[in-house]
C-alpha cells in the first residue's frame, strides 16, 4: 500500500497546534480542499467523523475513527467506511528549536489492483500536496487564534 509522509515545521508550541488539529469539524473553514467534516460520535479519547474532501477534481467521502493521544502529541485515524479500500494514518507533533514539527502520514489503497500502477503515483502526489496545504493552513490558523 502506498504511504505518504509530510513533515513541516510550524512556528508555534504544540499545545495550540494540537488544539486546532483535534477540532476537525472546523477544518472546512480554513482548508480549501476539505468541504465538510461532521463528528457523528464522540467518546472517551475518540471520535467518528464523516469527511468530504475534493482532490484533483474528484470528491472523496468517508467515515473515520480518530483516536486522540494529547500527551503524546498524536492523533491516529482509520477509515471505517468510505470510498477507498484503506485510508489510515496519523498526525504527530514533535518539538523542535524553531517550534513544532507537524507530521501527517497517510496510507491508502484504492482496492483496484489492475489500476494501482496508474492511480497510485497520481494519488500520492495529490495527497502530498494536500497534506502540505493542510499543515500550512493549521499553522496559519494557530497564528490567528493563539
Amino acid at each position: 500500500m502506498p504511504t505518504v509522509t509530510v513533515a513541516e515545521v510550524v512556528r508555534a508550541d504544540g499545545v495550540p497546534i494540537y488544539s486546532v488539529l483535534s477540532d476537525m469539524a472546523a477544518f472546512p473553514r480554513f482548508m480549501k480542499n476539505v468541504q465538510s467534516v461532521s463528528v457523528v460520535e464522540r467518546g472517551e479519547g475518540f471520535t467518528h467523523s464523516q469527511w468530504v474532501v475534493k482532490l484533483q477534481g474528484a470528491t472523496f467521502k468517508w467515515t473515520e475513527r480518530d483516536d486522540f493521544f494529547p500527551d503524546e502529541g498524536r492523533i491516529t485515524y482509520r477509515q471505517i467506511e468510505g470510498d477507498l479500500k484503506t485510508f489510515e494514518g496519523y498526525w504527530q507533533l514533535e518539538p523542535v528549536s524553531e517550534g513544532t514539527r507537524v507530521i501527517l502520514q497517510t496510507t491508502f489503497e484504492f482496492g483496484m489492483p489492475m489500476l494501482a500502477s496508474l492511480l497510485n503515483p497520481v494519488a500520492k502526489l495529490a495527497l502530498r500536496d494536500n497534506a502540505k496545504a493542510m499543515i500550512r493552513a493549521i499553522g496559519d490558523q494557530v497564528a490567528k487564534s493563539f
